[in-house]
């Protein structure tokens, strides 16, 4: 693990060098998701700061083993409503807030534990049908419903590109929610602060980086595949 982390790095500075960006501009979160927790400890041993888990159950249990690391912890998968309490409770930035209802109740959970929450907006630039996130067409009102939340701070933009190895789509996608981020970076948004563009996973992120992404979620290239 510990090699092929330093493998993920090494690409990682090369495609940020292509693009004349430090590499300490892109920040690495390591996707966990099935990896037991003596496996996640190897990884912060081995300087992994960051770390994303889809489920909330897997991920509760981990963070709790492992409340004395000083990692940030992510939560990239969809989020159902009824477990909002406890991804507010539980993560330090949830990238994956797809609908006004489900923003509008890690706000009740957000006010209920005293406490401000720190998210990304998913959009689903691709179109594709079984992707979740907002329909592009609708970021005004999107933006301006979302903005009145207080105790939810926006922090960026997300989303999942196609699982596919056609560079011109996954280019198209990648570029597209650039797009959507300095629109929005325009506008004067009450809780915006506009700062990270989530996407690129272990298939694409070379694209990603090149297309401005500077948070990056990867597993497989790191943990191996999944079984």
């Amino acid at each position: 693990m510990k090699d092929r982390l330093e493998q993920v790095k090494a690409r990682i500075k090369k495609a940020a060098d292509a693009c004349q960006r430090p590499l300490d501009s892109i920040r690495l979160i390591a996707v966990t998701k099935t990896m037991p927790a003596e496996v996640v400890k190897e990884a912060i041993a081995t300087g992994v700061t960051d770390l994303g888990e889809n489920y909330i159950q897997e991920a509760r249990e981990k963070i709790n083993r492992l409340a004395t690391a000083n990692v940030d912890w992510h939560f990239i998968g969809h989020l159902q409503s009824n477990k909002a309490k406890y991804a507010v409770r539980l993560f330090d930035l949830i990238h994956s807030v797809d609908s006004i209802s489900l923003a509008e109740q890690l706000l009740k959970e957000a006010e209920k534990q005293e406490r401000k929450i720190e998210v990304l907006l998913q959009f689903n630039v691709s179109g594709e049908e079984s992707k979740f996130g907002f329909d592009p067409k609708n970021i005004e009102n999107i933006c301006e419903k979302i903005s009145g939340l207080p105790k939810i701070r926006v922090n960026g933009l997300m989303t999942i590109a196609p699982f596919t190895s056609n560079t011109k789509i996954l280019t198209e996608c990648f570029s597209n929610l650039r797009k959507l981020f300095q629109k929005i970076s325009t506008w004067q948004l009450k809780n915006f602060n506009l700062k990270y563009l989530s996407m690129g996973m272990s298939n694409d992120y070379k694209i990603a980086i090149a297309e401005g992404s500077n948070m990056l979620r990867i597993g497989t290239a790191i943990f191996g595949p999944r079984i």
